[in-house]
């Protein structure tokens, strides 16, 4: 299945090695050009000079980009050049209606769409094991299996397009739940003067240990902030939420507050670094 990849960032980069390595990845494209000519001259694989020409001759498009207006724009560059039958797996976050539209923009060139946003960092993008939620036509989601499979572990078929981008607001909306609570939990630990690596290890075997506990707390207690997930990323997401539940006139406390904190630390300059930042918050209540 011979595969282009487009979007070489934090997620996409090891994403598109893992391709390589399982044999499908034939040419890339990244819109800061030296990115892609980076992976190039590293790898052997291609770096196309535009869109449409990394995704001619390809069975499958593989996009990983930041924004629902970069999508659209890929699709629309990519679809008179793609081959009929193939199909355009979109790795982004974006919304549900955006993710319909690409679907709907390549139907009409005999091209197959489907949305499957992923999970589980930039440590999941490089070791293989990231979750997938996918959204569209199952023939498509069965043959496009072991493309798949090469970039994430548990891969699940949610529905018609646009169920993937559904399923990964939630995941968003419980990823904010769980870092206002360790954040705000470790911050109380310290203000307590506890011990705080055997508060971690404690913690962690029990009720309330998680994935974000275990992966960040000892980082984050340290002042350090390696990025997993981008906390300007995240807030874009949040975003998106925020859209989905007012089509149902609802606020989510969560999603407002998350939103709320964020914009804080945007406007301090940490939107680069992980979102375990928001430890930096939690701290500052306990030394006021």
């Amino acid at each position: 299945m011979k595969t282009a990849f487009i979007g070489l960032g934090a997620m996409g980069a090891p994403m598109a090695r893992n391709l390589l390595d399982a044999g499908f990845l034939t040419s890339v494209y990244n819109r800061t050009a030296a990115r892609a000519d980076a992976f190039a001259a590293e790898t052997g694989c291609a770096a196309a000079p535009t869109v449409a020409d990394a995704a001619r001759g390809c069975e499958a498009i593989v996009l990983c980009v930041s924004a629902d207006a970069d999508v659209l724009a890929v699709v629309e560059a990519l679809a008179p050049a793609c081959t009929a039958d193939a199909t355009v797996v979109d790795c982004s976050t974006v919304k549900a209606e955006t993710a319909r539209e690409a679907a709907e923009t390549l139907a009409k060139f005999g091209v197959h769409f489907l949305d499957a946003p992923v999970s589980g960092g930039t440590e999941g993008a490089k070791a293989g094991t990231l979750a997938m939620m996918v959204g569209g036509e199952a023939e498509a989601f069965e043959r496009a299996q072991p493309l798949l499979a090469a970039m994430a572990k548990r891969i699940v078929h949610m529905g018609p397009v646009g169920a993937g981008q559904a399923t990964k607001a939630v995941n968003q909306i419980m990823v904010a739940g769980i870092n206002q609570a360790v954040t705000e939990a470790l911050a109380f630990g310290e203000a307590m003067d506890l011990p705080m690596d055997k508060v971690i290890d404690v913690v962690g075997g029990g009720a309330a240990g998680n994935w974000f506990l275990d992966h960040r707390g000892a980082t984050m207690v340290r002042g350090e902030f390696p990025l997993g997930f981008k906390l300007a990323l995240h807030d874009k997401d949040l975003e998106i939420c925020r859209a989905m539940a007012a089509r149902h006139d609802v606020k989510l406390p969560i999603v407002e507050m998350t939103l709320l904190h964020y914009a804080r630390l945007l406007r301090e300059g940490h939107g680069d670094e992980d979102i375990s930042t928001l430890f930096r918050l939690k701290k500052a209540l306990f030394t006021q």
